[in-house]
């Protein structure tokens, strides 16, 4: 396997990311992982890994490169950590991260690794709604986008992801945990609703018996037959869409 970091050029400067993809011959479809609110960390380079043996070229950027290199030790994450967390996700918008996927699109099209054409992509928790805004801001690239747990789809401001519905061409994976405090009853059918009405490709589920964060290995909340149930859609959702 092939792995570098490399700087991802944006309007607002070049974003440090982490690109991994298969050694052998040949071109591979790119796929973009947005990151949680912890922000990059070994497990998310693992999981960059893990897409990449399934033969894609995978992106992941640091999106906090605009507050400079902050890592976080997670397993002794306390509420100060969980405060300067909350702090940096809050740095982010919906407009500064569509800006962003311009820069990784432009990227992934310079790389000779790269199959051109249709991109996939994963956001975690924060990210969910920068999944679902990529895939409507950029609905002639992204092809399968998928969020997991993700919060701020659907909310009573301009920029909700929800209403760029229309504009979305994507098929979409939309995985929500049965406990959730992050994401209020409303979202959901509201979520649904303005997907039927665009008549977008998607799938929408409650994965039974999960909270928030059910994906990470490294975190308290982790469900192993849930992680690995959704790995399979994933590469299900990209092999349909991507290769």
């Amino acid at each position: 396997m092939i792995e570098q970091d490399v700087i991802v050029g944006t309007k607002h400067g070049g974003m440090p990311a982490f690109a991994a993809c298969p050694e052998g011959p040949g071109r591979f479809p790119p796929v973009i992982i947005y990151m949680d609110a912890p922000g990059i960390r070994e497990e998310l380079r693992n999981f960059a890994r893990r897409v990449a043996k399934h033969g894609y070229f995978c992106l992941l950027p640091d999106m906090y490169y605009r507050n400079g290199m902050l890592r976080f030790d997670i397993p002794r994450r306390d509420e100060a950590m969980s405060t300067v967390i909350r702090a940096a996700m809050n740095t982010l918008n919906n407009t500064l991260v569509a800006d962003d996927t311009g820069g990784m699109l432009l990227f992934l099209d310079a790389q000779e690794k790269v199959k051109p054409g249709p991109v996939g992509c994963v956001g975690y928790c924060m990210s969910g709604r920068y999944v679902v805004t990529a895939a409507g801001k950029f609905p002639q690239r992204i092809a399968a986008a998928a969020s997991l747990y993700g919060i701020g789809i659907v909310t009573d401001k301009e920029d909700s992801p929800h209403l760029l519905a229309d504009r979305i061409k994507a098929e979409l994976y939309l995985g929500f945990a049965e406990v959730d405090p992050d994401v209020p009853a409303p979202v959901i059918p509201t979520l649904k609703q303005a997907l039927d009405k665009a008549k977008v490709e998607y799938t929408c589920e409650i994965v039974k018996g999960t909270h928030h964060g059910y994906c990470f290995p490294a975190r308290k909340d982790y469900n192993a037959a849930a992680a690995e149930e959704t790995w399979t859609k994933l590469f299900a959702l990209w092999n349909r869409n991507l290769k």
